[in-house]
């Protein structure tokens, strides 16, 4: 029985899986500004980004798409092929199919996007112990 009180609980967990997927995805992307007003945040974004980065440059799945495809069969609906980002961003952005190269610029572009928080982060701290 997956209905709870008339809700379908796997397309719920499915679409929790799915909101869990895209707020790891910002974080992953935009962490790194937290990281410059809280330093601390450093020690779960910095392996975040790189699992990230890891996952588009490599070409891999993440393992949260087949949990959520998992969820969406068990609740009758059809899961899709492929991962997060070419199912949900992709479309959104680019008209065209998701290719090697694009997921490899998007890990480059993590990279990037999180070397200029950590610069900023780092240099933010040194300007406070110096003026200490």
């Amino acid at each position: 029985m997956s209905s709870l009180l008339g809700v379908d609980v796997y397309n719920v967990l499915a679409s929790a899986i799915l909101l869990a997927h895209l707020l790891f995805i910002a974080f992953v992307i935009c962490g790194g500004f937290l990281v410059i007003r809280w330093p601390r945040t450093a020690v779960v974004h910095l392996p975040a980004a790189v699992w990230g980065a890891v996952v588009e440059i490599f070409g891999w799945v993440c393992p949260l798409t087949p949990l959520e495809n998992h969820f969406r069969l068990l609740a009758g609906n059809s899961s899709y092929s492929g991962d997060f980002i070419a199912r949900y961003l992709i479309p959104v952005i680019y008209p065209e199919n998701l290719t090697a190269t694009m997921q490899q610029v998007f890990g480059g572009l993590v990279i990037f996007i999180n070397i200029i928080f950590y610069f900023l982060a780092i240099r933010k701290q040194r300007s406070r112990r110096h003026r200490v």
